[in-house]
């Protein structure tokens, strides 16, 4: 029988041998990269996206909660907009009109993250009570003009940081969470049907911050947590993740498939954008975090949300400072920033979403108020 202290030996000798295989495993990956999207793209004589004030106007402000912003969807027909409140409210708003047609009272006020189902019928939400509570837009309100849960989700350990329905699938959706693991539900029975991580040695080892499901294959998933990873999950295969993405130095708050489904981008405290390939596991590409002032004594602002646009050529990323850049993907490059506009948020950008047929972006913030921002003529199919 080994005794404690030689147990304890073994584990510190083990934990350093693993620790020293990692940093050689990112040696060689380093190596392996000899150029990254943007050295290649000027190779072949790119030129960066032509992008103006002009091109990306605020034409809504939607306004109506009195608590910061955490979370917002668009619905698949691009004509609604559900947002997440401090306030413990959901509003569902007419993006054409800026009319709420839902304010939702919440049983938990404490929600960090909502979505739209597929056919627009149903919202779902999350957060500190570490349930999904779903509500059908059409049920009839209850005797004291709210709108009843329709179905609750419980079984996280942990909040639900983020959701997210299958793609043309209204009847399943995927969670992620403060205790580690993302679950896939079934809400017909309100059953969990598979667990991704926790107990296994391929999953987080820190809180979930973010989903994103692969629209090309709605099989494959990818999450973000405060263990600096993000990693890849096929639903069919809960046991372990396909493929864990390394090269972030803090949280990753934000992930997003690119529109092929071959690639997708994360976000990070650490202030940059990443693009990873889910085939290699390489890291395409870093957005670098900007100076604040050129102060470099200055933290970077942490990146909170990302989008791409409907080509992949943009990427949409919003900073803790109240900043919102569009990255033209390719050349790494800066073309605006929201931040500097008219009609600008004054606090954090908490959230961003593209409109499902790429025409508008909707930003939500710390200061209560959603934008939309419209593109002006040909930029629509960017």
């Amino acid at each position: 029988m080994s005794t404690v202290a030689e147990l304890k030996e073994r584990h510190i000798a083990a934990t350093e041998t693993l620790n020293s295989l990692r940093e050689r495993l990112k040696e060689r990956r380093l190596q392996l990269l000899d150029t990254d999207v943007a050295s290649y793209a000027r190779a072949q004589g790119k030129t960066p996206v032509s992008f103006g004030p002009t091109d990306l106007v605020c034409c809504r402000i939607l306004q109506g909660h009195t608590g910061k912003v955490y979370s917002l969807d668009w619905t698949p027909e691009k004509n609604r907009i559900v947002s997440a409140s401090q306030d413990g409210r959901l509003i569902v708003w007419n993006a054409l009109t800026s009319q709420k047609t839902h304010a939702i009272k919440l049983p938990c006020a404490w929600v960090m993250t909502c979505a739209f189902s597929p056919n627009g019928q149903s919202v779902a939400c999350g957060g500190l009570d570490s349930m999904c509570s779903i509500f059908n837009l059409s049920t009839p309100l209850d005797k004291d003009s709210n709108l009843p849960v329709s179905r609750t989700l419980s079984g996280h350990k942990g909040y639900v940081s983020s959701c997210q329905y299958v793609p043309d699938n209204d009847s399943h959706l995927i969670t992620g969470s403060g205790d580690q693991t993302c679950g896939l539900w079934d809400i017909t029975t309100g059953l969990r049907t598979s667990v991704f991580g926790g107990e296994f040695q391929s999953g987080h080892t820190a809180d979930v911050l973010s989903v994103s499901i692969n629209g090309s294959n709605t099989r494959m998933f990818v999450s973000g947590s405060c263990d600096a990873t993000a990693r890849l999950w096929d639903t069919r295969v809960a046991s372990r993740a396909v493929r864990t993405f390394y090269g972030h130095e803090g949280d990753v708050n934000s992930v997003k498939f690119f529109p092929d489904g071959n690639r997708f981008g994360t976000g990070s405290d650490d202030g940059t954008c990443r693009l990873f390939d889910i085939r290699t596991g390489h890291q395409l590409q870093v957005y670098p975090p900007h100076q604040q002032n050129g102060d470099n004594n200055t933290p970077n602002p942490n990146v909170t949300s990302i989008a791409f646009s409907i080509s992949g050529r943009l990427l949409f990323a919003s900073y803790s400072n109240g900043d919102c850049f569009v990255w033209d993907t390719l050349l790494a490059e800066v073309v605006l920033n929201l931040g500097t506009l008219q009609n600008s948020h004054e606090a954090r950008v908490s959230c961003l979403g593209l409109a499902a047929d790429g025409s508008a972006l909707c930003t939500g913030s710390w200061d209560t108020s959603l934008k939309i921002w419209a593109f002006g003529g040909h930029r629509t199919v960017i």
